[in-house]
């Protein structure tokens, strides 16, 4: 009986996003690096953030992964569509002893290591088949009393991630001699104020960015930028300014994966006829040159 539940809950959702039938088990992303399709065919932004706005973005862009073997109790849909804020894999998961479906998101964060991609405290790889089944990245990333959204992974391995249930902090960790530390407490020049969460590290760790609500900013959340110092720390946090920030929420930064452009969120609470409230986001995009105007000159 539960196994046949799980089958038509997966029908269903199948048949709703009209993607049942692909034509080979796995999916190849749209690479927006590429000579043939550079950025999808958009008109790129500037050093003034632009509204991103997909062309299109509908039910075709998905498609069921690995047909051929499809686990009832966990299955994926693949993103081949042009919408660089879509994740590039999205993973349904049976949990607990009742009809719950978790829901897992990755997505491309860096320039190399396409082949693994990251999800809270989670990976998954691709394989000559498909991507594998979710993989847990261990005990000391998987603990009930951490509460991971977002983690970031640079060219070197180096973990960054943020923590809701600890107080809204981050927390990084490198491999050292081979062997992966264990994480650490970020120092207070990036965990101070309150909301601190969605980091992004690049993928050569000369910055990292993140959202935060500090004395001096703009209003609600912010993003903030630190740079990589000479003694290997990392300097002080930098707003980045009234081109990204306003009154309203930004945060979730992170780079295209060439590192070309910057794409973030702004979000603004807003209320229903009958008093209930929620967020709109809208999606912004701008050269990454901006970055390189916060920079400390020499």
């Amino acid at each position: 009986m539960k196994n046949l539940a799980i089958k038509l809950s997966v029908l269903t959702f199948t048949i709703l996003i009209t993607a049942c039938k692909t034509e080979a088990p796995e999916t190849i992303e749209n690479d927006a690096s590429t000579v043939e399709n550079p950025y999808f065919g958009y008109n790129t932004p500037g050093l003034t953030p632009e509204i991103f706005v997909p062309k299109t973005d509908t039910s075709k862009d998905w498609q069921l992964g690995r047909e051929d073997s499809l686990n009832m109790e966990e299955f994926y849909f693949t993103y081949s569509g042009n919408n660089p804020f879509e994740p590039a894999v999205v993973v349904y998961k049976q949990g607990g002893n009742y009809y719950k479906t978790n829901k897992y998101t990755f997505r491309h964060r860096g320039s190399k290591n396409s082949n693994i991609l990251y999800s809270r405290h989670n990976y998954i790889e691709r394989t000559a088949s498909g991507w594998s089944k979710i993989k847990s990245l261990g005990s000391m990333f998987d603990r009930e009393d951490w509460g991971i959204m977002v983690l970031s992974v640079s060219d070197k391995g180096t973990m960054v991630f943020d923590d809701y249930k600890s107080n809204d902090v981050i927390r990084m960790s490198r491999i050292i001699d081979g062997k992966r530390e264990a994480p650490k407490l970020l120092g207070k020049e990036i965990n101070s104020g309150k909301w601190t969460a969605h980091p992004f590290i690049s993928p050569d760790e000369s910055f990292l960015i993140w959202g935060s609500e500090r004395e001096g900013g703009y209003g609600a959340s912010d993003n903030y930028i630190s740079f990589k110092q000479e003694d290997d720390s990392w300097g002080p946090a930098v707003n980045m300014g009234n081109k990204i920030n306003t009154e309203l929420v930004e945060n979730g930064a992170f780079l295209t994966p060439d590192g070309k452009y910057l794409l973030f969120s702004r979000s603004e609470e807003k209320v229903k006829e009958d008093g209930s409230i929620y967020w709109e986001s809208t999606k912004y995009w701008v050269d990454a040159k901006i970055i390189d105007e916060l920079r400390p000159k020499l």
